[in-house]
């Protein structure tokens, strides 16, 4: 099939991966929304393995931003399309996920949505030698802010959060954004993102198709415009 990394079974579902590279705070958001938006039309998940051109800070879409304010000094400050606390983005590796209604996975209740997100990337730590564990209980030192304590099914290594995510559901389908900081010494980050097409294709029979981002560009652009290069759009709460 073409398009499907090689070496990936075929024999169950194909889903898309994007690999976007470092790109602009802004554009970073709009194109995440975009997944979400066309989720229902191209029918498959799609996963987003992204960078930032710059950094950022992003927080949760019902959350305050006086009070974001408060807790960073880092700019841009931008409301992501799902919910979820304070993330800044400095070093980190971040990804979206974005899943279709009809879809196994849209119809699991939140927690446990995120609970299998990071069972996936704790076997994918797993597979690149990193011993990392799902968190059973919580240790909610920082509320509001994301990687300051930790809550149930968030990824642990070393005592340590090192990755946590939010999600949206609509008809259009299910959005989860994702970070993963501090980054354990010693992992490729292409390595990882390997590691989670391997996960997949063993555990849930995924074929991969190499997706280029051009599908999503023109509403992303929009959304640049409409909201995430509008301080308006980030202040509106």
């Amino acid at each position: 099939m073409e398009g499907v990394e090689k070496g990936s079974s075929v024999s169950g579902p194909v889903w898309g991966f994007v690999e976007a590279g470092a790109v602009a705070p802004a554009w970073n958001m709009a194109f995440d929304e975009a997944l979400l938006l066309q989720a229902s039309a191209v029918g498959v998940p799609v996963f987003r393995w992204y960078g930032w051109a710059s950094p950022a800070a992003t927080f949760g879409y019902f959350q305050k931003i006086a009070e974001i304010e408060t807790w960073t000094r880092i700019r841009p400050l931008l409301r992501r399309p799902t919910g979820g606390g304070l993330v800044p983005h400095l070093a980190d590796w971040t990804y979206a996920f974005a899943v279709p209604p009809g879809h196994p996975w849209y119809a699991l209740r939140a927690p446990e949505s995120y609970e299998r997100m990071h069972r996936w990337l704790d076997q994918a730590f797993q597979e690149c030698g990193v011993p990392t564990e799902v968190a059973t209980c919580c240790e909610p030192t920082g509320p509001g802010q994301c990687f300051l304590g930790w809550e149930k099914f968030d990824l642990l290594h070393g005592g340590r959060k090192i990755a946590g995510a939010a999600q949206r559901r609509n008809q259009s389908g299910l959005l989860i954004q994702g970070s993963l900081q501090p980054v354990p010494g010693g992992v490729d980050r292409d390595v990882f993102a390997a590691a989670l097409r391997t996960v997949a294709s063993r555990d849930w029979q995924v074929g991969w198709e190499m997706m280029p981002a051009s599908r999503w560009e023109a509403q992303a652009r929009e959304l640049v415009a409409m909201r995430y290069e509008d301080e308006g759009y980030h202040r509106r709460r």
